[in-house]
């Protein structure tokens, strides 16, 4: 099954922290400094990778040492990265902490693409057994081109309102999301499914992740137990885990299933998948 991912490709600087810092002048030490591959779309064509897929990534990279890096990093890990052209790198500083809270600092952000570029990309989707196409400005201009492919999509800290995520929730067939923005992960579920996909999933961090069916039959699988190194794309390791099992023919539990079995992969490295832990992906300290 060929799966093309389009979206966020980026050269993540993380630092771990006992505490998020506070909102006043200080000084704080980090436990930990780590700087890899980073960015929603290369965290999910790395696992979709490693779990056996034929996966093509688009990404927009700049002609700097942060697009060298991402591109030789992704390479590594047997991702084939088509390279579009951007006049920087997308790059964050993220804040994290062992539980899981983030603060994520954009340090620069891809130019817009090219028309041509656009209609490329759209054309590669269309040919695809899944689409996956992630939030970014380049993912809106696909979606509303239109994507002959069934669409997946990521809508991350969905809050159920959103303008930006409204266009990829409708072109979907399914979505995934985090309960982060909202009380009733259940009720953010239904209202998805009202707006068209056939299938909507959302994480829950430690408490695991549930999905709902067309026909509202409600599915939950539990987390699995992992000593936490980092929690940065458990979530497109997740998404990576369910579209594999999934397409290979399981079920909505046992897609659950693989896809707990995959976040865990992810948060026992420091990385986004172990894959990227090569000399020049990334070094830690700490």
């Amino acid at each position: 099954m060929t799966v093309v991912v389009c979206g966020p490709a980026a050269w993540n600087h993380l630092i771990e922290l006992d505490r998020l810092p506070e909102p006043t002048p200080h000084m704080q030490f980090a436990t930990g400094s780590v700087r890899t591959v980073g960015g929603t779309s290369a965290g999910k064509a790395v696992h979709l990778a490693e779990l056996g897929l034929d996966v093509r990534l688009h990404a927009l990279l700049g002609a700097d040492a942060e697009g060298a890096a991402v591109a030789s990093g992704l390479a590594r890990a047997g991702v084939r990265l088509a390279r579009h052209a951007s006049e920087a790198t997308e790059q964050h500083v993220n804040l994290m902490t062992r539980a899981g809270e983030r603060v994520s600092l954009y340090v620069a952000t891809p130019s817009a693409a090219d028309p041509a570029i656009v209609a490329e990309i759209g054309d590669d989707l269309d040919s695809a057994a899944v689409a996956v196409v992630d939030l970014s400005a380049l993912g809106a201009e696909l979606v509303a081109r239109g994507i002959d492919a069934p669409v997946w999509t990521d809508l991350h800290d969905y809050d159920g309102k959103a303008a930006f995520h409204e266009p990829f929730l409708r072109a979907a067939e399914v979505v995934f999301m985090n309960d982060d923005a909202v009380d009733d992960p259940w009720q953010l579920l239904e209202s998805c499914l009202q707006r068209g996909p056939r299938l909507a999933v959302c994480t829950r961090g430690a408490s695991g992740a549930i999905a709902m069916d067309a026909a509202r039959r409600r599915y939950a699988v539990a987390a699995v137990e992992v000593d936490v190194v980092d929690s940065n794309g458990a979530g497109d390791a997740f998404f990576a885990g369910f579209l594999a099992a999934h397409g290979a023919g399981s079920d909505v539990d046992a897609s659950l299933e693989a896809g707990a079995r995959q976040a865990a992969v992810a948060l026992a490295s420091p990385h986004l998948h172990p894959a990227l832990s090569e000399p020049d992906a990334g070094t830690r300290a700490g």
